[in-house]
């Protein structure tokens, strides 16, 4: 007798681009040397959302415990989705909203070392091109007032359908 499938799993997150527009420059985290991905990588402040958690609320504790900001809810915009097929923690693939945050309370810190090598501000039209896919084209895309679904990981012939 075959045993049942295991359910596939999607892996829901969420990221934020913070955007400081008077000086327009976006926040962002250089992962550290025991990642468990991207290691030495910049990306946004993102995170996975905690099981019943909403993906708004996980948007504002991610940036909080990464970077020591204070976001409220009312004060994301969602300007992405990103469809990943596969990660390091989810190998069925991902699914990360990234919003856009124009306010916000406090200074940026690395308010996790463990994790994050730096937590520094990068000109929106600088960001480097060793950034984890696909944060410098959510980001690219978003200063240029674009809205979109990201793919990555997929095959070529998966995203002709």
């Amino acid at each position: 007798m075959t045993p049942p499938a295991t359910p596939s799993m999607t892996l829901l997150c969420a990221a934020v681009i913070v955007h400081d527009a008077r000086a327009d420059r976006v926040l962002l985290v250089r992962r550290g040397p025991h990642a468990r991905f991207a290691r030495g990588r910049w990306d946004l402040p993102v995170g996975k959302c905690e099981p019943g958690e909403p993906v708004t609320h996980a948007a504002v504790r991610e940036l909080r415990e990464e970077t020591g900001l204070l976001v409220a809810t009312a004060d994301l915009e969602p300007v992405h989705v990103v469809h990943g097929a596969r990660g390091v923690q989810a190998p069925d693939g991902y699914l990360t909203v990234v919003f856009a945050a124009r306010t916000w309370q406090g200074e940026p810190v690395n308010a996790e070392p463990h994790k994050h090598a730096a937590v520094d501000w990068t000109p929106v039209d600088a960001v480097p091109h060793d950034a984890v896919a696909p944060t410098r084209e959510a980001v690219t895309r978003y200063r240029a007032g674009e809205r979109a679904v990201l793919l990555t990981g997929w095959e070529p012939a998966a995203t002709a359908r």
